[in-house]
């Protein structure tokens, strides 16, 4: 992600623009999760975590999970409003916050290396790519690859706004297929096309959501 980028983001947290964030846990990660991975106490990483409450579920199931976050008030929200009291310290590029078995890299995704990480089993993508720019994606999943073991598997969830209401939703989107079908076995696991209203243009606009598990060829 470019500098700009980054301050926009950085800025939507300042100015509490972030009607983004899910006030629940994700219902698909509730219902889809358990056929992914049965497997306790591997690591989960979180990319561009925010301050979801998914990360809270992940480790009440015996997960150890990791995200990242480049925003410290995001970060400091989400151990605030769970009643947590983490521990941080200076980690390279990164203040690392921790309490139990969830950890928060507090800097920019672009900057992590393995060793930043550890050894990740799972990666958890709660919509972090579809909410990128179109034209940082492929640097996005580019990255990932150099970050996660070669078999970390992926649970993707994506949400974006449709031009038009498409006839079926039970399709494997074509980003999807270019970015990741090199490495890794892709099967939706479900889809569903929801009419929802903006709030700007007071009118309906289809969103997809999707739920994709990707398993590493490796």
């Amino acid at each position: 992600m470019n500098s700009r980028d980054n301050k926009l983001w950085l800025q939507l947290w300042r100015d509490k623009e972030i009607d983004f964030h899910q006030k629940y846990v994700n219902k698909f990660l509730a219902k889809f999760w358990p056929a992914l991975d049965k497997t306790k106490h591997n690591r989960v990483f979180v990319p561009l975590c925010g301050k979801s409450l998914d990360m809270i579920w992940l480790a009440n199931q015996g997960y150890k999970v990791i995200g990242v976050e480049l925003s410290p008030i995001a970060v400091k929200a989400f151990f605030k409003e769970n009643r947590l009291k983490p521990t941080k310290k200076r980690k390279g590029n990164f203040t690392l916050w921790k309490h139990g078995n969830v950890s928060i890299l507090c800097g920019d995704y672009f900057s992590l290396c393995k060793e930043d990480l550890g050894i990740i089993t799972t990666v958890y993508d709660r919509a972090a790519l579809t909410a990128l720019p179109e034209d940082i994606r492929q640097p996005y999943v580019e990255h990932l690859q150099l970050i996660v073991p070669n078999n970390a598997n992926i649970f993707l969830l994506t949400i974006e706004d449709q031009d038009e209401l498409p006839t079926s939703a039970d399709n494997v989107d074509k980003e999807i297929n270019k970015l990741y079908s090199d490495n890794y076995t892709i099967e939706l696991a479900y889809a569903e096309i929801v009419l929802e209203s903006n709030s700007q243009t007071l009118t309906q606009i289809p969103t997809s959501y999707k739920v994709y598990r990707l398993s590493s060829r490796v």
